[in-house]
């Protein structure tokens, strides 16, 4: 287990370089990544190529036993190419340009621009293939960032009518598909689908969900034209990317394929502030939340379903959240210990120094802009010794959490409440597995499942009869499954099939849903379950078991006394369908039923903010609270790091299970 660092050569005098990399080698870092934004100093005048400098960083680096990561540098056009040809910018729904002068203002699906990003990747490709320091390549920087995904100019329109062609054949087909007749939407061809512009109202459900579909394949098109270029010049390289958290827009999955590492960039504090609804605590704002951060740890290590890096690592305080406090003490320490615990091979810390020009001046690196050490640097360091010495098989898990972002889209297109929030409904039931010590993969719907003892499948939106009939293969085998509201209720069109929801689900489940609501806070909402009265919130269904028996029942309300959850034995296996959004303490409840059903081992509940996980004989211990806690472990466990006292945003590991594992 390594860590790493993201430096940027070009901002700083080339007599800092030697010094710089010096002190890298010293704190223990192993990867140093750079270029991702550097096009207009690689190719200061159009065809005029300058990597000597790139060229003369790797070098040193490679001096000083390191290796180098590097980046196509696409993520930001220059000046020049812009105003030679002005198509390659991105357009807003309304037609707005978004201009020159941040990053990421391409289009995707710009001819010229894809021209372009071939003979840039292909020249730098070339020039380091024989380069033994450099390990591999990411591509881009944060493909979606700022809302970038989806762009609504003509080159757009025109690949747009191209995928519906591939895609349905004929218009009559798409007519069918989306359910045209609503509203007088009709189409005579594929010339007159327009991308889905500012408009009076909201736009069809259905066609919606193909834009994104398409937007986000475009973005994978994208990419490809990188991934092909780089290993045509070094196919002993990897090829990476570095995706982001909580986010809408990309499909991680999509690219999994075509990519050799998946990435992303965790930055704690700032996502507990802005990708999701509600105020973060004060922990939060100094550590953030573990489940947030760890719910995208295990979707990009169950995108490939092998570990992953953390490209970009949150240094210390960042510039673009809303408030920016300084991390608690140790925490820079405790996240790198947390993401390899959930299966990083790689933690970089994002950045060396601190800017001193453009956007970011207000983001920490680990050393200042003067070269003095910050606070990150000392975590980094002591991090980088105490995993130095692990060399680690990749986590084992045995539950499973369905995850795809055509159910996120399609909820939030259709969200039928303010509140509803795909991440936070699919994270309550992810919680509740954390909070049990149980290591989860994130996965897509259609990944081989066969090795899981439990599933859980949070708003499985969007089902056909293929994707069911694999369910009910796991569960005849004697898989658990735990399916939430809003399964089953659309077709992968996005309209309501004929049956009633779960639809293609009912016979596993055993049940359909009668009635559904959205339900605000002013209404009753509780469920009685297992002799217990819990709160719910935002959404519920009342269900009409047929073969299933009804294990939990609306508490007042216009549903009391209706089924809420149910049970259905299914072969060897059980569907159990939780028909409410729980708050904690039922999400607990429902979810430690299947492990128990499952036999999956699994700790006492522990309180929110702290975690344990298990990753080849280890467990790490994970505290994200200002205050201390005390764990109790069998007596031959061996602390490797740290001690049963876990101190406020603090990490320690023993050698054992998490299955005896307590807090005093």
């Amino acid at each position: 287990m390594t860590v790493g660092v993201c430096y940027f050569p070009e901002h700083w005098p080339r007599e800092r370089w030697e010094r710089d990399v010096e002190q890298m080698a010293e704190a223990g870092l192993d990867y140093v990544r750079m270029g991702e934004f550097s096009w207009s100093r690689i190719e200061p005048e159009p065809g005029e190529i300058d990597l000597s400098w790139l060229e003369e960083a790797v070098s040193i680096i490679g001096d000083h036993g390191m290796e180098a990561v590097l980046c196509t540098p696409t993520a930001t056009p220059p000046k020049w190419l812009v105003d030679e040809h002005p198509s390659i910018l991105q357009e807003e729904p309304d037609g707005t340009t978004r201009h020159y002068g941040s990053r990421r203002h391409y289009c995707f699906n710009s001819p010229e621009y894809r021209d372009q990003t071939r003979r840039i990747v292909s020249t730098m490709a070339e020039r380091f293939a024989d380069n033994p320091h450099v390990a591999g390549w990411q591509t881009d920087n944060e493909y979606g960032c700022h809302e970038t995904i989806r762009c609504w100019c003509d080159d757009c329109a025109t690949a747009f009518r191209e995928w519906l062609g591939d895609t349905y054949g004929d218009v009559e087909s798409l007519n069918e598909a989306w359910g045209t007749s609503f509203w007088s939407q009709h189409l005579r061809s594929f010339d007159e689908v327009d991308p889905p512009r500012h408009t009076a109202a909201e736009h069809h459900p259905s066609r919606l969900l193909d834009y994104y579909r398409f937007s986000a394949e475009s973005a994978v098109d994208y990419n490809a034209i990188h991934s092909e270029l780089l290993r045509e010049a070094n196919d002993d390289w990897f090829v990476a990317h570095n995706f982001m958290g909580d986010f809408d827009s990309c499909d991680a999955y999509r690219f999994a394929d075509d990519l050799d590492l998946m990435t992303w960039d965790s930055y704690p504090t700032g996502f507990a502030q802005d990708r999701r609804p509600g105020a973060a605590s004060a922990d939060e704002l100094r550590a953030g939340d573990p489940d947030q951060v760890g719910m995208n740890h295990d979707l990009y290590r169950g995108a490939k379903q092998q570990p992953f890096w953390v490209m970009e690592q949150q240094p210390g305080d960042v510039n673009w959240p809303p408030y920016a406090p300084q991390p608690g003490e140790g925490a820079m320490r405790l996240w790198a210990h947390h993401a390899v615990a959930h299966g990083a091979d790689e933690v970089l810390y994002f950045r060396w120094r601190r800017c001193r020009e453009g956007q970011e001046q207000y983001h920490a690196g680990l050393r200042k802009q003067d070269g003095s050490p910050d606070r990150g640097y000392h975590d980094a360091d002591r991090t980088a010794t105490e995993l130095a010495e692990l060399d680690l098989d990749p986590v084992d898990a045995d539950v499973a959490v369905l995850h795809e972002y055509d159910n996120l889209w399609a909820t939030n297109i259709q969200p039928h409440a303010p509140d509803w929030e795909y991440w936070t409904h699919m994270r309550q039931f992810y919680a509740a597995l954390r909070a049990r010590s149980v290591q989860a993969d994130v996965v897509h719907p259609d990944r081989d499942l066969s090795g899981y003892d439990a599933i859980v499948a949070p708003a499985l939106h969007l089902v056909d009869e293929e994707l069911a009939g694999a369910l009910e293969a796991e569960v005849e085998d004697g898989t658990e499954l735990l399916l939430t509201v809003r399964s089953g209720a659309k077709d992968r069109f996005n309209k309501l099939p004929d049956a009633p929801a779960p639809g293609p689900l009912s016979d596993l489940v055993g049940a359909t849903v009668d009635q559904h609501e959205s339900v605000p806070e002013q209404l009753d909402r509780r469920v009685a379950y297992d002799g217990e009265t819990y709160s719910y919130r935002t959404f519920a269904e009342w269900l009409d078991p047929d073969d299933a028996s009804a294990v939990g029942s609306h508490v007042g309300g216009v549903g009391d006394g209706r089924a809420a959850v149910t049970e259905h034995e299914f072969g060897a296996g059980h569907a159990a369908y939780c028909g409410v959004w729980p708050e904690s303490g039922l999400a607990d409840a429902v979810v430690s039923d299947m492990l128990e059903r499952a036999d999956v081992a699994h700790s006492e509940r522990l309180p929110s903010g702290v975690r344990a996980a298990h990753r080849d004989g280890y467990t790490w211990v994970t505290n994200f609270t200002s205050d201390p806690v005390t764990v109790s472990v069998p007596d031959d466990a061996r602390w490797v790091v740290g001690s049963e006292t876990v101190g406020a945003f603090d990490a320690a590991i023993y050698e054992g299970t998490t299955a005896e594992l307590s807090l005093d």
